[in-house]
């Protein structure tokens, strides 16, 4: 059976395998000698030579379930389970999606769909929710990163594939949904129901904050991200009639998305270089991507505000901006996700999203399992928020190894002198954040702020001389 050659979008028995090896090593080398074949190609030979035999197991076992499990099984559940299980079993991104789920991540990454409106993962059995999306259901209900969802309609999820959690999850509009979540800090179950809604994703947001400081929410990389980014700044330049001084720009608890849109977002603020290279097995997986615009804002100000929910290619874009010094990050370490993934159709309309990559930043990091690490740490809450689950990639099972690169940024003598007195947390009587009034209670951004008007003054200050 052959795979279709096409690519979509880019978007990660110990004993009884060591055993074997131990028996077959004389038999290798003595055929080696005596059939005039090099140890290497009797190395490959041995290797097919196992794989048959696993075949073969895995054969049987099927065989054995399909012929005698309690209830009758189809074939295809099988086939499919088993899939699964094998992409599943190499890195927390790897996957395989039948035809319906295939065809729910083309709507999803075109900006439109049904459901709750998170983005979610496995976690020991569990779903974990990586980000609420804006102005869904699961936003307004109050469903917050790092959430662990144990129950859909009263019935748990534990021993549920993910892919079928998520399909429990989506269904007619205006339909409810009641989930059960186990919450940070919270020793009693939270039961939030909800309705479900057509997802139109509005994944970028724009206001003009004071002292003409542009702010700019980029909640997701879908096919729209680059449009809605060369929009909104359009729009503040406009408003501000042409004297922008400043703009702050929200990757904070943005999962990522396109690896396409997130080089397309990055170039809107670097006008040469290189944004973010690639490096797999083959290579035709080692790839570099440069920047091909140029800057919409040049000399204009820019910070970026991070956290642990700011994954893959917001860190894509985090990391050139900061690599270039062409930003200053603000927040707290991003998720550590350094690999990218192929969305391979397969025959019967499914396809497998496999990581064929780790990529890095234009200085050659690796942020795989390490994360970038803003310029200006300023953590969200006066005290460490404590988490059930992963916060991280690295707190995930069998992740990929970060290897091939450096691991830390190149030194920023750069930064702002108000960068030295920006404190790392707020006071304890700070108030609690409210959507309504982000301005005066979002601390993070509170500081943003602060260093993006400091910044613009410099360099009001920086022409006026010249």
């Amino acid at each position: 059976m052959r795979f279709p050659s096409r690519r979509l979008r880019t978007g990660l028995l110990l004993g009884a395998t060591f055993l074997v090896g131990a028996g077959a090593v004389p038999v290798v080398q003595f055929a080696a000698v005596r059939l005039g074949i090099t140890p290497a190609q009797a190395e490959e030979q041995a290797g097919h030579a196992n794989t048959y035999r696993w075949l073969t197991l895995y054969g049987d076992v099927f065989e054995r379930v399909r012929r005698d499990y309690v209830d009758p099984v189809k074939a295809k559940a099988l086939v499919q389970n088993s899939l699964d299980g094998m992409l599943s079993g190499l890195d927390p991104h790897s996957a395989y999606m039948d035809a319906r789920q295939f065809r729910d991540m083309e709507v999803q990454t075109s900006g439109q769909f049904g459901g709750l409106g998170i983005e979610v993962t496995e976690d020991s059995g569990l779903i974990r929710v990586i980000s609420p999306i804006d102005d869904t259901p699961a936003s307004r209900a109050g469903i917050k990163a790092g959430d662990l969802i144990t129950a859909i309609d009263g019935k748990t999820v534990e021993g549920l594939p993910l892919s079928d959690a998520v399909r429990k999850m989506r269904g007619p509009v205006n339909s409810p949904i009641t989930l059960t979540i186990k919450r940070e800090n919270i020793n009693t179950p939270v039961v939030v129901t909800l309705k479900r809604e057509i997802i139109h994703i509005q994944v970028v947001k724009d206001r003009m904050e004071p002292h003409d400081i542009g702010y700019v929410r980029l909640s997701q990389f879908t096919e729209g991200a680059n449009s809605g980014i060369r929009n909104a700044i359009a729009a503040l330049n406009k408003q501000g009639g042409g004297k922008l001084r400043a703009v702050v720009l929200d990757l904070r608890d943005n999962p990522g998305g396109l690896l396409e849109q997130a080089v397309a977002v990055a170039g809107d603020f670097i006008d040469h270089g290189e944004i973010v290279s690639t490096r797999g097995r083959h290579p035709s997986d080692s790839q570099r991507w440069d920047a091909s615009g140029h800057d919409l804002i040049p000399g204009v100000p820019l910070v970026v505000l991070i956290n642990n929910g700011s994954a893959s290619s917001s860190e894509i874009v985090s990391g050139a901006l900061q690599d270039h010094r062409r930003a200053v990050l603000m927040g707290e370490r991003s998720f550590g996700k350094g690999s990218v993934q192929t969305v391979i159709p397969l025959p019967g309309g499914g396809a497998m999203r496999l990581t064929t990559a780790r990529y890095y930043t234009p200085s050659g990091r690796s942020i795989q399992g390490l994360g970038i690490e803003p310029d200006i740490k300023v953590a969200e809450t006066y005290s460490k928020v404590a988490h059930f689950g992963p916060a991280h990639e690295w707190d995930l099972n069998h992740t990929i190894k970060n290897e091939g690169g450096t691991h830390t940024a190149p030194p920023r003598p750069d930064l702002p002198p108000i960068a030295a007195s920006i404190p790392p947390r707020p006071p304890k009587d700070f108030p609690k954040f409210n959507p309504k009034h982000p301005t005066s209670t979002d601390f993070q951004l509170v500081q943003a702020l602060r260093v993006a008007n400091a910044m613009a003054d410099e360099t009001h200050h920086a022409v006026a001389k010249e």
